[in-house]
C-alpha cells in the first residue's frame, strides 16, 4: 500500500510506560513488542517527509470525581496519571519539535483535542496508525479518523494488545467497517 506523505500522517497512539514498559500499571507484553516496530514507521515516515503524530492517554488525578458514568479509573483502575513517569511516551520514542504531540483524556484522540484542526491545517487526508490497545485506543482513534473522513490504515504488525482475540477483533472490525489494514513491509510512503 502506498500512502502520498504530502497527504499522510503517521499517529503513533499511546506508547507509554504505562502501558509498555514492564513496572506500568497496565502493562502488556505485547504492548511492549510493539514499540520496535512503531519506531520503525516512525523513522520511515520522518525519511520520506511524512508527519508524524505522538497521542498520549493522560489523566489528571480528578478527572472522575464527579462523573456520572465513565469511569476509567473504575475500570482500569489509576493509570497514566498526569505528570507520572506511566504517562511518558517509552525513551525509544523522542518527538521532535514540529511533531505533534496529543494529550487526551478519553481512548478517542479527536475527542475534545486540537488533533483534527492539526490534520487539517496540514493538509491530511490519510492517517497510518499503529501503537496500543488495539481494541482500545487504536481502535476508537481509527473509528473516529474514519467518521470524520479521513482514511484510517491500520498498521497490523504494529498495534499492541492484551490479548490476541482483542487484536484480532479490532483489526477485523476496522477493515469491516470504517478502515483498511496493512502490514509493515507492504507499507511505502511515496
Amino acid at each position: 500500500m502506498e500512502l502520498d506523505p504530502s497527504q499522510t500522517a503517521l499517529v503513533v497512539v499511546d506508547m507509554q510506560n504505562g502501558f509498555c514498559h514492564p513496572d506500568g500499571s497496565l502493562y502488556a507484553p505485547d504492548s511492549e513488542a510493539a514499540i520496535e516496530p512503531c519506531a520503525e514507521l516512525v523513522d520511515r515516515a520522518r525519511e520520506a517527509g511524512a508527519p508524524v503524530v505522538f497521542t498520549r492517554d493522560v489523566h489528571p488525578p480528578d478527572q472522575f470525581e464527579d462523573t456520572h458514568y465513565y469511569d476509567e479509573f473504575d475500570r482500569w483502575g489509576e493509570h497514566v496519571v498526569e505528570g507520572s513517569w506511566e504517562a511518558d511516551l517509552v525513551d525509544d520514542f523522542d518527538p521532535r519539535d514540529e511533531e505533534l504531540v496529543v494529550a487526551k483524556h478519553t481512548y478517542d484522540a479527536f475527542y475534545r483535542t486540537e488533533l483534527e484542526g492539526w490534520l487539517d491545517a496540514h493538509g491530511i487526508k490519510d492517517l497510518a496508525i499503529c501503537g496500543t490497545l488495539a481494541n482500545v485506543c487504536v481502535l476508537h482513534t481509527a473509528s473516529s479518523a474514519g467518521l470524520r473522513d479521513y482514511r484510517p490504515v491500520l498498521v497490523e504488525d504494529a498495534v499492541g494488545y492484551i490479548e490476541a482475540d482483542h487484536r484480532e477483533y479490532a483489526l477485523d472490525h476496522a477493515d469491516w467497517l470504517f478502515g483498511e489494514l496493512t502490514g509493515r513491509d507492504e507499507l511505502t510512503f511515496a
